[in-house]
C-alpha cells in the first residue's frame, strides 16, 4: 500500500512543505530512504522502527520506502520522523488513511515512540496554516505556537496517541497562556548611570534612529555599563518583530520561558574570541549566528578591536543589507540581520591615551597598531563615535537621582512613532535604513544648517557615507526635537558624534 503524509522542513528560518511518500510491500527486509534527506533524516530509519515495535503495533519484516518530495529540496532534521512513522502505520492498517488528508505531522521520535520537541516549530507552523487543517505537534513545543488560531493543533506525547486522536476523531487537548504578556521587569535601569550626560544623549538619539555607536574611553568610565542598559530603552517589539526575531531563536533552539515569543529587544554580547561562523551564522548544516540572535535588538561588541579582523569585515554585508546570506554546496540560507550595533573600546592597549587621569605607556607603534585593527570601512559604518569620559568623585557621591529608562523610552518611542508614519508605505522602519533617495526626500535643510553642513565637510575631510550619516543622525534629532526640517543645531550636533575618530584615527 502507499501513503502520503505531510510535513514541514526548513530552509534558514522558513518551512517549506514537504510530502512524504511510504510504500510497503512484502519481501525480504529492506528499507530504503530517498529524495535529498541528509545523515540525521537517513538514521530516523531505526529510530521509527523501534519506535512503532515499542508502541505494541505489528510490524511484519517487508520492503519499506520512503520519498521525500520534492526531490530536489534538502531534508535536514529530526522532525520528520513523527510523519514516516504515519506513513508506515497508515500502510499497515494501524491508522486509517483517509483521516489523515489535511493533516500535517512534525516530531522526533524516541525509540519507545515517545513523541520530542523539535527546534523551529513556529516557522513551520507559520508554513503549515492556511494550506493545513490540523497539525500534530509534539506536546513540549505547544507553548511555542499557541497564539496561532487559524489552525488545529495537537500536541501529542507518543505514536499511540497519535493513532488513538486520528482514528477516533478525538478533539486536541490544548493548553492555551498568554504569548502576549509584555515582561517590562528590568533589572538594569539607567537611573544607575551616575553623570554621562553627554553619552547619554548620544545613546537616546542613536536608539531614536537606530544608528550604530562607537563609545571610546578608558577603563572603568562606564561604556559597558552604559551598553548593557540600552535595551531598557528600545521601543517595544511589534507583534511581526516578535514574530520574526522568535521564529530565529526557535531555529536556533534557544527559546526559554516555555517557548512563550520574545516580546522584548533581544540583546547579544559575543566575546570577542568567537569565530567568524558563530558570529554571522554557518557550519555544516548552517545555523543563525550572534548578528541574527540579534535582529530588532542590539549587538554589543565589547573591546572592538580584540575582535577577530575576518569577524569584524564580516559585519559590512549585514550592516547593509540587513540581512546575512550563507553559501553552500547545497543551497543559500538567509537569516534576518537587522540590529543596532555599539562598540566600545580602549583608545590604547593600555587604555589611557588621550585620558590625563593616569600616564599612557603605549609607544606610538602599538596605539597605530591597535587602532588600526578597525578599518576604515567599518569605523565608517558607525555613525556616532562617543568620547566616554572617567566620572568624577563629585559625580558619583551625588545623591541626585538620574532620569530612569522608563522616561528615557518614552521620548524615544515618540521618535521612533514619528518615522513610522513617515516611512510607512518606503519599506523601511527607522531614519537609519533610509537610502539616498529617502534622505533627498525627507531630509530637507534650512539655509544656515546647508551652510553649516558644507564647512564641515570641507574641514572634516567627510566621505559620502560621513556625509549621509551626518544627514541621518541630524534627521533623527529633529525628530526628536519634532521639527519638520533640519535646522543649524541638529546638523551642529550631529557632526559632533561624527568627529571622534579626527581624534584617534587622524
Amino acid at each position: 500500500m502507499l501513503s502520503k503524509i505531510n510535513s514541514i522542513t526548513l530552509v534558514g528560518i522558513e518551512g517549506y512543505e514537504v510530502e512524504v511518500e511510504v510504500e510497503v510491500q512484502g519481501g525480504l527486509p529492506y528499507f530504503a530512504m530517498v529524495g535529498l534527506p541528509d545523515v540525521v533524516v537517513k538514521e530516523s530509519k531505526e529510530r521509527v522502527k523501534a519506535a512503532i515495535k515499542n508502541s505494541n503495533f505489528l510490524l511484519e519484516p517487508g520492503r519499506i520506502i520512503v520519498n521525500f518530495a520534492p526531490a530536489d529540496l534538502k531534508k535536514e532534521g529530526t522532525h520528520l520522523d513523527l510523519a514516516v512513522a504515519v506513513g508506515i502505520l497508515c500502510c499497515i492498517g494501524e491508522i486509517n488513511y483517509v483521516k489523515t488528508r489535511g493533516c500535517v505531522f512534525i516530531g522526533e521520535l524516541s525509540l519507545n515512540g515517545e513523541v520530542r520537541g523539535v527546534r523551529g516549530i513556529l516557522p513551520m507552523l507559520l508554513e503549515a496554516r492556511g494550506k493545513f487543517k490540523r497539525a500534530f505537534i509534539p506536546y513540549e513545543n505547544q507553548f511555542e505556537v499557541s497564539f496561532i488560531d487559524d489552525i488545529e493543533i495537537f500536541p501529542i506525547s507518543n505514536l499511540n496517541e497519535v493513532a488513538d486522536t486520528i482514528n477516533n476523531d478525538l478533539p486536541p487537548q490544548r493548553t492555551y497562556i498568554d504569548n502576549f504578556n509584555k515582561n517590562d521587569i528590568q533589572d538594569l535601569d539607567f537611573n544607575e548611570v551616575k553623570g554621562q550626560k553627554y553619552v547619554k544623549r548620544a545613546i537616546e538619539v542613536a536608539v531614536s534612529g537606530g544608528h550604530n555607536i562607537l563609545l571610546i574611553g578608558p577603563p572603568g568610565s562606564g561604556k559597558s555599563m552604559i551598553a548593557q542598559r540600552v535595551p531598557t530603552i528600545l521601543p517595544e517589539l511589534s507583534l511581526e518583530e516578535s514574530v520574526e526575531v522568535t521564529k530565529i531563536y526557535s531555529v536556533a533552539g534557544l527559546l526559554k520561558d516555555k517557548g512563550r515569543l520574545i516580546n522584548n529587544p533581544p540583546f547579544r554580547g559575543p566575546h570577542h574570541s568567537v569565530s567568524a561562523a558563530s558570529f554571522v551564522g554557518g557550519g555544516s548544516n548552517p545555523m543563525p549566528g550572534e548578528v541574527s540572535l540579534a535582529h530588532n535588538g542590539v549587538l554589543f561588541l565589547d573591546e572592538l578591536p580584540e575582535f577577530r579582523r575576518d569577524v569584524l569585515e564580516a559585519l559590512r554585508q549585514p550592516i547593509e543589507d540587513g540581512k546575512v546570506t550563507i553559501s553552500r554546496v547545497k543551497g543559500k540560507y538567509t537569516y534576518p540581520a537587522r540590529f543596532m550595533i555599539i562598540a566600545s573600546m580602549n583608545p590604547c592597549p593600555c587604555g589611557y591615551y588621550g585620558y590625563p587621569i593616569k600616564e599612557c605607556h603605549c609607544s606610538e607603534n602599538q596605539i597605530r597598531g591597535y587602532l588600526n585593527k578597525i578599518s576604515g570601512p567599518l569605523l565608517d559604518r558607525l555613525d556616532l563615535h562617543i568620547s566616554v569620559e572617567p566620572v568624577s568623585f563629585i559625580e558619583l557621591n551625588r545623591e541626585k537621582d538620574e532620569e530612569s529608562s522608563l522616561k528615557i523610552r518614552e521620548r524615544v518611542t515618540k521618535a521612533r512613532k514619528i518615522q513610522l508614519e513617515r516611512f510607512k508605505d518606503e519599506g523601511i522602519f527607522c531614519n537609519s535604513q533610509m537610502k539616498p533617495k529617502h534622505i533627498k526626500k525627507y531630509c530637507k535643510l534650512d539655509e544656515k544648517a546647508s551652510k553649516l553642513l558644507e564647512i564641515a565637510f570641507k574641514n572634516l575631510a567627510l566621505t559620502s557615507r560621513g556625509y549621509s550619516k551626518i544627514l541621518k543622525i541630524s534627521r533623527t534629532i529633529a525628530d526628536m526635537d519634532s521639527s519638520e526640517k533640519i535646522c543649524e543645531k541638529h546638523i551642529a550636533e550631529a557632526i559632533q558624534y561624527r568627529n571622534m575618530d579626527k581624534r584617534f584615527w587622524r
